[in-house]
Order: C-alpha cells, then structure tokens, then sequence
C-alpha cells in the first residue's frame, strides 16, 4: 500500500471517529439527599473520577441537597403510615429538577444516573414503614419526568452511627430497606458508609460512628460513588 493511500485510509479513519464523538450523548449524573449529601463535594473525587473515565466534555453533574429533610420532601406522594400528610412535600425535587431541565438543555443525554443520599430524617421520625415504597416512587418519578426507563439508580447506605437504634428508632430498618431497594433491580446498587464517619471533621473535630462523615470520608465517598455508577454504567449497556 502506497504513502497516498495510507495517509486517504488514515484521513477516513479520523473523520469516522470525529463523527461518532459528536453523536455520542452526555452522561448525567443526578445527587441529591440530606446533610451527607449537600456536604460532600463533587469536585473533590467524584467529579475527577467520572471525568477520567467518560472525557471532560462528556460528563454533566447536577447536585442539589439540604440538610436535615426527609424523603418527603423529594417524593410527590408520600404519605405517612399514621397522621397528616406535610405541607412542603416534593418541593426539594421541584428544586432538583429545575437545575436538572436547566443542565440538559439542548444536549443529547445518552445515559442518567441518580444518586440518593438520605434517610436519617426518616428513620428519626420513625417513618421506615413507609420509605421503601417512597424510594422506589421516587425513581419512578425521575423516570417519568426524564421521559426514561434506563436510569441508574445508587443508594449511599445509612453509616454504622446507631445500629441499636437508641437514638433514631428505624435506623436499622432503613439500612435494610435500602439494600433490598438497591437489590432488586439490576440498574441498582448500593455503597457502604460505615467506615466514612470516623477522623476528623471538615471543621477539624475529631468525630468517631458521627452521623456525619469525615473530611476524608466525604471524598471517599464521592470515589465510591463515581465508581458505583461506572460499573452500573458498563453493565446496563
């Protein structure tokens, strides 16, 4: 094969891949949840992770969190086992999506991961009863919302921080919900906390089974995250 011809089937070969890389569509990350979510910082490790492996320009991630706020505030539906229903339901996911329709606006999406961070508020308020069904009605929500049926769905599992229920009466029961939601699909799964809330904290106190994560703890977690939905992402193609 001639010089000539080399550098024509070399021309063809760049322009093909050039093409493909312009048709392939962005992949979304979503996170959301409480405190342990609106701390960690996605430009720390997640960010990094996803980047790495997808390309600077293929990654969009959206996060909107608050501390403190139980799954009510995300899904539209909830209702309590006993009692009256809340009057500030679902307005967190509002917000969430907000930015969501704002970030993916005018891109081609090509797969959407949702990151859920949460729990505590439910098990101090004792609503385990009732979060498995609120879990699973709020992926159905981003689905219908997203016009999608391939999101990815990864559950940050409750810590170690009160396994005898002492202090937040369903903390167990949530944790196990948790795994059992993160069992039952294949576009679900799940990542360990339990050795994340030990060390020191972003203000510098030591902490040890905190409610919280540590500095260190939080960027862990965000690796774990990144890599979690890499995975998924590879087996769900």
């Amino acid at each position: 094969m001639n010089t000539k011809i080399i550098f024509l089937w070399s021309l063809i070969v760049i322009t093909a891949s050039s093409c493909v890389s312009k048709q392939e569509g962005k992949h979304l990350f979503v996170l959301s949840g409480q405190s342990n979510m609106a701390r960690l910082k996605p430009e720390e490790s997640f960010i990094p992770a996803v980047k790495k492996r997808l390309g600077s320009d293929g990654v969009i991630v959206v996060k909107d969190a608050k501390g403190g706020q139980p799954i009510s505030r995300w899904y539209q539906d909830w209702k309590p086992l006993k009692g009256e229903e809340p009057n500030t339901q679902a307005d967190l996911y509002n917000a969430l999506m907000t930015k969501v329709y704002s970030a993916i606006e005018n891109e081609k999406v090509e797969t959407v991961t949702f990151i859920w961070m949460q729990g505590e508020r439910d098990a101090r308020e004792k609503h385990g009863d009732v979060y498995e069904g609120s879990l699973i009605g709020l992926y159905k929500q981003l689905k219908r919302d997203l016009k999608r049926n391939d999101i990815n769905f990864i559950i940050g599992r409750l810590s170690d921080f009160d396994l005898q229920n002492e202090k937040y009466n369903h903390w167990t029961k949530i944790r196990d919900i948790q795994v059992k939601v993160a069992e039952s699909n294949s576009r679900f799964d799940w990542v360990n906390t339990d050795d994340l809330n030990d060390g020191n904290n972003r203000n510098g106190k030591e902490i040890k089974n905190d409610l919280h994560m540590s500095a260190k703890g939080y960027v862990t977690l965000g690796s774990r995250f990144a890599e979690k939905a890499i995975e998924l992402m590879e087996n769900t193609k």
